[in-house]
């Protein structure tokens, strides 16, 4: 049986290719800039399908996405697997409220641990518990391994010029967006 999404089957091809969209937008509104669909069409398509495969094992996991991010950024700091509030909010792009609400929420399953910092400012800082690094360690690698393979079709070389091509575009659609319209 093949699995489907968007009801059509997830071995096909996209039902409506980018270049089709174009090509419909150019024949009922001449003039119309259509040059990005063919990069930002499919590009919403895969960040749908990675977060649907995501979210699927991280619920056989038994986490969810913004616990697997808050965990992921304090493994990633190193040891002593700790950073303030203020550190998690830029590392993970979220507003200072959903990093407490994560906190809260993390703290309340034994995963984090947070306390005033020792330096006498109003800084709080969270670390990983021991429960908390087990967790992510055995998570990130469920994840990793399963996003590894959803991009296993691409050579190597293919997928450094990718990257590099992606983060390029990032940092560039980064810039625009931050100018005022």
């Amino acid at each position: 049986m093949v699995a489907v999404t968007d009801n059509y089957p997830l071995d096909a091809p996209s039902p409506y290719p980018a270049a089709e969209i174009a090509r419909a937008w150019q024949r009922e509104r001449p003039g119309t800039p259509t040059d990005s669909i063919e990069i930002v069409t499919p590009l919403w398509r895969l960040a749908k399908l990675f977060a649907d495969d995501r979210r699927r094992v991280l619920a056989d996991a038994g986490v969810d996405p913004a616990t697997l991010d808050l965990l992921s950024v304090l493994r990633r700091a190193g040891t002593p697997y700790e950073l303030s509030t203020r550190e998690l909010t830029r590392r993970t792009l979220v507003t200072a409220g959903a990093i407490s609400q994560r906190v809260a929420r993390a703290e309340d399953s034994g995963l984090v641990t947070r306390r005033s910092a020792d330096d006498g400012s109003r800084a709080v800082l969270v670390a990983l518990t021991e429960a908390g690094h087990d967790l992510i360690e055995q998570t990130v690698d469920q994840v990793l391994t399963r996003e590894s393979e959803l991009v296993a079709s691409l050579s190597p070389g293919g997928r450094t010029r990718l990257a590099s091509q992606l983060q390029e575009l990032l940092d560039e659609v980064t810039k625009v967006a931050r100018q005022p319209s």
